[in-house]
């Protein structure tokens, strides 16, 4: 079954918990327990309604304080689709959480309260939406219900939005706006009959719809060899297989390859899955493969179509997204997580730092602070072999990690 990752943003209190407890609750996809425990808290504070937030606000100081604080991951499958939600935080000190969420999703969706219309937050959330490359986004214009469910404020606030979309930088995006009411579940799962002036989609129907074409970027197959497989029984005595998980694109038996960074050229021979042997791998798929010919091949070097290459160099340039207390400053030195490579390198030029709400960048910068965002070089001890991350989200993506705490102090996006 296909797997749909969403990230949802949001500033304060505009109703992301709300939102995704809704769309678990009217998707039947709230265990009994869950359910009860939503229903004895709600009653418990005095509420003449369930409180949907309860549902995965999993955190004793999220539930005291009724916001978000973690990035928490919510599971839920229909007949077509199964999904991740990432409910991640809305405050501005929370900037590196919403950009681990929104890193690795296909769709976003972003909540903007009907009675505050477009504020600054949600020029930093639709920013890094823009900055990550999510194809689809959905402006779920919330609490509608506050506003008498009015025409008027949904066409203000969708021509504000409107204007921010002419700042972004990446135009292959798909915008959908849909009015809803989170708590009343006006658009959220089924469509609202308290709207009868909007006629499109409802939030799961639209995610329902949305095609991989739409979502994913679909052209270079890379294959990053994650283990060499090698048996050794007499049956399987010059087995040589080689597993990782193929993104991109698809690769096929008979593909001309090279083995980076060797540079090696073979052909594919096989390819399994389990017991089962298969002529096309598709993107995102899990396999082993084998090649024709001999040839060496260890854990972390890459398999891609030859004519297809990445690029192979020990610099790069990426926007950098900051996640640690202590300061990134020129000259420091870290360990660049690459797919399965490591590498380790040394931070060569601060450019600038990105202001994340459109309003330009900073330039002589000495360092950067948590939930910076900011244009970095790096020289590295070895060569890797990447792509822009505008390409190809996976191979031009990277962590860091310092090598003396062994914590992930940033992200990065190679440009």
């Amino acid at each position: 079954m296909e797997v749909l990752k969403i990230a949802t943003a949001g500033s304060v209190d505009d109703g992301k918990s709300t939102l995704i407890g809704r769309i678990l609750y009217d998707t039947k996809s709230l265990t009994t327990d869950k359910l009860e425990a939503i229903e004895k808290t709600s009653k418990k504070r005095g509420y003449d309604y369930l409180d949907f937030s309860l549902a995965t606000d999993g955190l004793v100081a999220e539930r005291e304080q009724g916001i978000t604080i973690d990035v928490a991951h919510i599971y839920f499958s229909t007949k077509n689709k199964s999904y991740i939600i990432a409910d991640t935080p809305g405050h501005v000190e929370y900037t590196r959480n919403m950009v681990t969420g929104a890193s690795t999703s296909q769709a976003s969706i972003i909540l903007i309260d009907a009675r505050k219309g477009v504020i600054e937050q949600t020029n930093r959330h639709f920013f890094i939406n823009n900055l990550l490359r999510v194809k689809d986004v959905v402006v779920a214009i919330n609490k509608m219900d506050l506003v008498d469910y009015s025409e008027d404020v949904y066409n203000k606030i969708k021509a504000d939005f409107e204007a921010l979309m002419s700042k972004r930088d990446y135009q292959d995006q798909n915008i959908s706006f849909i009015p809803v009411s989170a708590l009343k579940g006006d658009n959220v799962v089924n469509k609202s009959k308290n709207m009868p002036w909007y006629n499109g989609d409802s939030i799961l129907d639209h995610l329902e719809k949305l095609d991989k074409a739409d979502i994913f970027n679909v052209g270079t197959p890379r294959f990053p060899v994650q283990y060499v497989i090698r048996p050794k029984t007499e049956e399987y005595h010059d087995y040589r297989g080689y597993a990782g998980k193929v993104y991109g694109g698809n690769l096929s038996v008979g593909d001309d390859v090279v083995v980076l960074p060797s540079q090696t050229k073979s052909k594919i021979k096989e390819i399994y899955f389990y017991d089962e042997t298969f002529e096309t791998a598709s993107r995102r798929s899990s396999v082993t493969i084998t090649l024709e010919d001999d040839v060496n091949v260890s854990r972390g070097d890459m398999i891609v179509k030859e004519g297809d290459l990445p690029t192979i160099e020990k610099q790069f340039m990426a926007n950098v997204c900051w996640m640690d207390s202590k300061q990134l400053t020129p000259g420091a030195k870290y360990t660049v997580q690459h797919g399965v490579n490591k590498v380790l390198a040394k931070v060569d030029v601060i450019h600038h730092k990105i202001n994340p709400d459109y309003s330009g960048i900073e330039e002589d910068v000495s360092g950067l602070g948590m939930n910076d965002i900011a244009r970095v070089s790096f020289k590295l001890n070895k060569p890797i072999f990447y792509d822009q991350f505008k390409n190809h989200r996976t191979n031009g993506s990277f962590i860091l990690i310092d090598p003396q705490s062994n914590s992930t102090v940033g992200a990065g996006f190679i440009q």
